[in-house]
């Protein structure tokens, strides 16, 4: 493999290093203002509710909040490193472009 092939793929595969984690710090700070926003409502309705009160033990309060994280930080980690790569991919046409 010649040096200039070489660096290429380190370059890239640094690039997409750089992508990836850009997409999971976004999906944890989704998934942590996506708890507090599931939490409040969950825990309120629970306390002033009768029917809450009723049928949704901790585990079911623990599930809803928990499945509003989950959702949060998949779909905004998809978005931000779908993002990434379709910008890094345009910047490579237009690198190309430019030769």
């Amino acid at each position: 493999m010649s040096s200039v092939t070489r660096a290429s793929l380190d370059q890239k595969l640094a690039l997409a290093k750089r992508c990836s984690h850009e997409g999971v710090m976004a999906g944890a700070k989704a998934a942590v203002v996506a708890t507090v926003a599931a939490a409040v409502p969950t825990l309120a309705s629970v306390r002033m509710l009768p029917w809450a009160r009723t049928n949704l033990n901790p585990t079911a309060q623990a599930l809803i909040i928990s499945t509003a994280a989950g959702m949060a930080y998949f779909i905004v980690a998809d978005k931000t490193v779908l993002a990434s790569a379709r910008k890094n991919s345009f910047g490579a046409s237009n690198k190309s472009d430019m030769i």
